[in-house]
């Protein structure tokens, strides 16, 4: 029997061939394609992983691959889409000039079409590339604001996905960071209220990205700051000063501080969110940088008034900032140097507050010990506002020791000019309140610009204290300032003058520096024999 196709006759066996030859030229022509796609799936990935280590970095520009990535931005392929803009965000994250390299190749314009037409995936690499370009300097931002892209990443803060709009707020943060005009651009964005939202969510990444867009917004003016607190951002913020999660807690102290450095009102919009004495307790938490911008949003407030400052006092700031400079060290130290500082200028009682709480030992620990010339200057400032204000407070600072301390600092010749400065004005001002002679015996060896204030105080009180005057004989102060080369019609020589004119001339001439000259030059004229 012949097989059934040779019933067709040749027209029909014609036929079959043709398809089957057809159906051969059809699969290798998708072949083709498939293994053109394969390998554009290969190429972007192992640019994608090559990008993570900077090893690779000059290699892969070398090699020109921003231009070899561009056109794959916009593949029919999804997952290559995404690759290629992961891959062009972190080349961008590197360094400026790759930055630069993507703005370039006018790559900015393509992602900000595909934010607004792709799905979440590719949105999200979007954005990672905008913030990487835009991380890297104002001129940079700009350049994202310039391709439209506010637009589309503020759109994508309507997302349902959480994690886009994560990226959308941080690329929005990047961008508002740089500058005040930048991050007006972003308010007039109309992004501030849907920062907020995103802040109310119940993620935790996309609440610590919101609070610190909103805090980069904020930092550069009043105008801006009131922008976030009209948004009802500061009631939000400070519910989650007591929240367990530390990243978090480090936005949330962040903003609040951001917000009330600028004005009184503002400061006082934070205070009456209710934040203390809850903002306290950061000062003691776990993780640093919690209790660094919990110190560091008290002293944002307590710098304003003394009404502000006494109330961080009644709520028991002073002893919590104390225990946090005692603890604390390097630059973390700061804020809270700083706070006492701005709480004892405000008035005798309030510098008191902080003498009570054993503010002086750690400020004067700092003053010693700390390696970094900005520390001890702030040390120094802070001391001189304690001591300033009277007798009383003058003297806790003399019986710690530290006049001498500051003294030592002021002279050191590795000292900065601003740390000398502060140091030679806090001596001046407790100086100039000091009655405790004894504890400014040791700064009769200062230098004459710093020495006049010591001899000035010696005149003043030595006129009503007998005791006074004995014992600044007995310790030798006497014969000290008798040493003493001061100019003559200079306030130095008047106050030496003064001194002298309340002793015996007999006293004063034995403790003058030739006075062994003057007995050996009258014993060799007198004659026992005349």
């Amino acid at each position: 029997l012949k097989p059934s196709w040779f019933k067709l006759g040749s027209s029909g066996f014609h036929h079959i061939l043709a398809v089957s030859v057809a159906s051969r030229m059809s699969r290798a022509v998708l072949q083709v394609f498939e293994e053109y796609q394969k390998a554009r799936v290969t190429f972007v990935q192992t640019v994608a992983d090559l990008a993570t280590r900077p090893q690779n970095i000059d290699a892969l520009q070398n090699a020109g691959v921003m231009a070899l990535l561009r056109p794959l931005l916009l593949d029919n392929v999804a997952s290559i889409q995404q690759s290629a803009a992961l891959a062009l965000g972190r080349l961008a994250n590197y360094s400026d000039e790759l930055a630069e390299s993507v703005v370039t190749h006018e790559i900015l314009p393509q992602l900000v079409y595909s934010l607004s037409q792709q799905n979440r995936f590719y949105k999200k690499a979007a954005a990672f590339v905008l913030r990487a370009v835009a991380k890297h300097s104002p001129q940079l931002a700009q350049a994202v604001v310039d391709s439209g892209a506010l637009e589309a990443l503020v759109s994508c803060l309507e997302e349902f996905d959480p994690s886009v709009k994560e990226s959308a707020a941080w690329a929005l943060g990047y961008i508002a960071r740089h500058t005040k005009e930048l991050a007006q651009t972003v308010v007039d964005a109309k992004a501030v209220s849907l920062l907020v939202l995103c802040f109310q969510e119940p993620e935790l990444t996309l609440k610590r990205i919101s609070a610190s867009a909103l805090s980069d917004i904020c930092k550069h003016s009043p105008e801006l700051a009131q922008a976030v607190v009209d948004a009802g951002a500061v009631s939000l913020l400070a519910k989650d000063i007591s929240h367990n999660d530390a990243p978090l807690k480090r936005q949330v102290c962040s903003c609040l501080a951001q917000i009330a450095k600028h004005s009184v009102d503002l400061a006082e919009v934070v205070v009456e969110a209710e934040i203390f004495p809850r903002i306290l307790h950061c000062l003691k938490d776990i993780d640093e940088f919690v209790r660094k911008n919990a110190a560091t949003c008290i002293r944002e407030i307590a710098r304003h008034t003394p009404d502000l400052a006494k109330l961080i006092v009644n709520a028991g700031g002073v002893a919590a900032m104390v225990d946090y400079i005692t603890e604390a060290r390097g630059n973390n130290r700061l804020p809270g140097i700083m706070t006492l500082g701005y709480i004892a200028a405000f008035s005798e009682t309030l510098a008191l507050a902080v003498v009570v709480s054993k503010g002086i030992p750690p400020l004067k620990d700092a003053l010693i010990n700390e390696p970094e010339d900005h520390l001890k200057a702030a040390s120094a400032w802070s001391l001189g506002q304690i001591g300033r204000h009277s007798p009383d407070h003058a003297r806790a600072l003399a019986e710690a020791d530290v006049l001498r301390r500051l003294l030592a600092v002021y002279l050191h010749q590795d000292s900065s000019e601003d740390l000398q400065t502060k140091a030679k004005r806090a001596l001046k001002s407790v100086i100039q309140k000091c009655t405790n002679l004894p504890a400014l015996e040791p700064l009769l060896e200062a230098p004459p610009n710093i020495l006049k204030y010591v001899v000035q105080q010696f005149a003043k009180v030595l006129p009503n204290d007998l005791a006074a005057r004995r014992s600044f004989v007995q310790s030798g102060g006497l014969q000290k300032i008798q040493e003493v080369n001061a100019e003559v019609g200079s306030k130095l020589h008047d106050f030496v003058q003064e001194i002298n004119t309340l002793y015996p001339p007999e006293i004063v001439q034995y403790y003058s520096p030739n006075y062994a000259e003057t007995l050996l030059k009258k014993m060799d004229e007198f004659n026992p024999t005349g």
